[in-house]
């Protein structure tokens, strides 16, 4: 999961944030005021970006891998620091 930060995108780091803290695609979608495949589309760009599999989807529910719940925790922070800077 080592990439270079000049690999990774933070609106994407802002979409994955949103996907966990909602819940799913469909209400990070709503919230983010997206569209469902956008969502989507930024998930699987952010997953090849950093080399791993960062949520497990199926039809019914998500839950984040292991490597998705460090690359949370670190994303939050984050993204957290990028608003309050921007405020």
């Amino acid at each position: 999961m080592r990439q270079s930060l000049g690999s990774v995108n933070l609106n994407r780091l802002v979409v994955f944030v949103a996907v966990v803290e909602a819940g799913s695609l469909s209400a990070a979608a709503r919230r983010l005021g997206l569209a469902k495949t956008m969502v989507s589309a930024h998930l699987q760009r952010l997953e090849a970006e950093v080399g791993a599999s960062l949520l497990l989807r199926t039809t019914r529910r998500q839950s984040l891998t292991d490597a998705g719940e460090a690359f949370y925790e670190a994303s939050r922070r984050i993204v957290r620091d990028a608003e309050e800077a921007a405020s």
